[in-house]
C-alpha cells in the first residue's frame, strides 16, 4: 500500500519496542485488514472479532518477521490464516467450509456505476478462491508478487485466478441485467 518506506519503518520502531508505534501501525492498516476480512467473511460483526485475533498474531509474529518491508503481505497471510481457522472452528472441519462461505464486500472501487450492494451480491456468488484474489487484488491493493505471497501460489496462478475471476464477475453481473 504504502510504498515509501513508512510501514517498514513503523514496523521496525516496532520491533525496538517503541510504545506509540504500534497504534500507529494499526491506525495505518486496520482499515485494509477489516476491509478483507469483512470480504472474506460477509459479516461486520465477525469481521470485528477475526480483526483482533489477526492483530494478536501480529503482535506475537512482529519480532520474528524479518523483512519489515514485507508487512502487508505478512499481514494479509496472517488474515488469511485467521479466517481458515475461523472457518474450520465454525464447521467441525469440514473442508467444503471455505467453499461454502458467503462473502460481500463493501468498497465499490471495481466499478463506479454500479453500487456497493450489486458488486457484493456478485462477489458473493463467485468461489472462495475467485472471490479472494479480487479482494487482494483490486481492492487492497496488492501487487501480484504480494498476492501470490498472500495466497502461497505463483504469480502466474494470481494472474489466472484473477482472469478467470473477472469473467465470472462480469457473467454474474450481467446475468442480473448490468451492461459489462
Amino acid at each position: 500500500m504504502s510504498g515509501d518506506g513508512r510501514d517498514e519503518l513503523l514496523v521496525v520502531r516496532c520491533q525496538l519496542g517503541e510504545r506509540d508505534a504500534f497504534p500507529q501501525l494499526v491506525r495505518v492498516w486496520h482499515a485494509p485488514l477489516w476491509r478483507y476480512l469483512r470480504g472474506m467473511v460477509g459479516s461486520h460483526h465477525l469481521a470485528d472479532d477475526l480483526a483482533q485475533e489477526a492483530w494478536v498474531a501480529v503482535v506475537r509474529g512482529l519480532p520474528r518477521l524479518r523483512q519489515p518491508d514485507r508487512f502487508a503481505p505478512w499481514l494479509f497471510t496472517i488474515a488469511r490464516r485467521t479466517v481458515t481457522d475461523h472457518l474450520r472452528q465454525s464447521y467441525k472441519g469440514f473442508e467444503t467450509a471455505v467453499e461454502e462461505a458467503e462473502v460481500g464486500i463493501g468498497d465499490d472501487s471495481l466499478n463506479g456505476v454500479l453500487t456497493t450492494l450489486e458488486i457484493e451480491a456478485g462477489l458473493a456468488r463467485l468461489p472462495p478462491l475467485e472471490r479472494e484474489v479480487l479482494i487482494l487484488f483490486h481492492l487492497q491493493d496488492l501487487s501480484l508478487a504480494a498476492c501470490a505471497e498472500v495466497l502461497d501460489v505463483p504469480p502466474g496462478t494470481v494472474k489466472s485466478r484473477l482472469h478467470r475471476a473477472r469473467r465470472m464477475l462480469r457473467d454474474i453481473l450481467t446475468e442480473r441485467g448490468h451492461e459489462a
